[in-house]
């Protein structure tokens, strides 16, 4: 179950990708369905707030009527970072899988660990790596190409 809703996210940051932006998506399930979906609209938006968890957060309160969304496991194929884990946290999100992680942003493990902080009150619980090659190419091939533009200018 976990591959099928990642491999949703992939495909929504590889539509990221397509328009530019950096390649993250995400998907928020309830009970087995998709209720919020989001990827990276940052430049798009000209909103430094428009990350795939946010919008997917944003998309499956709506759906369901209330902010609080214990039930809810957010699907990213990036490890989130120090602003979507705290959202995670506030939202009461009760789970969270993500592809592969991010050594530079990620607060998820890598740098920091906001959403099993004991000092918070809340925690989620966390599932990493499934489908991390596959997010991992998607980033490294996009930020390959934007280097390599950046080259030829």
């Amino acid at each position: 179950m976990d591959e099928a809703f990642m491999q949703q996210a992939l495909a929504l940051a590889q539509e990221a990708a397509a328009l530019g932006e950096v390649p993250v998506g995400a998907v928020a399930v309830y009970e087995g369905r998709v209720v919020g979906t989001g990827f990276n609209r940052r430049e798009i938006d000209r909103d430094p707030l428009a990350h795939a968890e946010v919008l997917a957060l944003n998309q499956a309160a709506r759906t369901l009527g209330c902010w609080r969304l214990s039930g809810v496991t957010l699907y990213v194929t990036l490890e989130p970072c120090a602003m979507c884990a705290g959202a995670m946290v506030q939202a009461r999100v009760t789970g969270l899988v993500f592809g592969t992680l991010d050594p530079k942003a990620g607060a998820v493990g890598s740098l920091y660990n906001l959403v099993e902080e004991p000092r918070h009150n809340h925690r989620l619980q966390v599932t990493s790596g499934i489908l991390a090659d596959e997010c991992r190419l998607l980033l490294k091939t996009f930020f390959g190409a934007l280097r390599q533009k950046k080259r030829d200018i």
